[in-house]
């Protein structure tokens, strides 16, 4: 599992994070997901408890993860600010987070995903896709390469950690 996690928390961070924080968070996970309880006393300073919704190594990934990886936000148009802070001020996006303030929820993720998906076209461009439950924002969401994103999603079913691309899976909600 310490391989799958690690190949997860690389393919999710898309260069952002180094190899030795990436083995870190592996290891750290894949000791909470062996035996919770050992975790728990070996780590006493950790915040959780059994009403949290997700195991113990996904919270570890999850908590772990730095702002520029993992997006959370209550709004489509906060979760882009992040996104486009993320990349910095030398990356031009053809829209603004403020633009998206007074559309509806799939009309914002759709102008989203389209700017995403037209950057860094060598690598397929950017999908945005959901990680995990959020805890305590409506969104929470990971940038990934086009070309990574079948694998990030056999990863996240082997480790057990919810996954989708955000645009699917809110068109999916939207005709329930």
């Amino acid at each position: 599992m310490k391989d799958q996690l690690n190949e997860l928390i690389s393919k999710i961070s898309s260069g952002c994070m180094g190899d030795a924080e990436i083995a870190q968070i592996a290891d750290e996970a894949a000791q909470a997901y062996a035996d919770p309880q050992a975790f728990l006393a070996a780590n006493p300073d950790i915040n959780y408890d059994d009403s949290f919704p997700i195991p113990l190594g996904e919270w570890v990934v999850i908590g772990s993860l730095p702002e520029t990886v993992l997006f959370q936000a209550d709004t489509y148009m906060d979760l882009f600010a992040q996104i486009v802070a993320s990349f910095g001020p030398g990356v031009e996006f053809n829209i603004k987070p403020k633009q998206l303030a007074k559309t509806e929820p799939l009309t914002a993720l759709n102008r989203i995903q389209i700017q995403l998906g037209s950057m860094n076209k060598e690598m397929g461009g950017y999908v945005l896709m959901n990680l995990s439950q959020p805890l305590d924002d409506e969104l929470q969401a990971v940038l990934v390469y086009g070309n990574d994103q079948a694998r990030v999603l056999e990863l996240c079913a082997a480790v057990g950690i919810a996954a989708a691309p955000s645009l699917e899976a809110l068109r999916v909600a939207v005709h329930v």
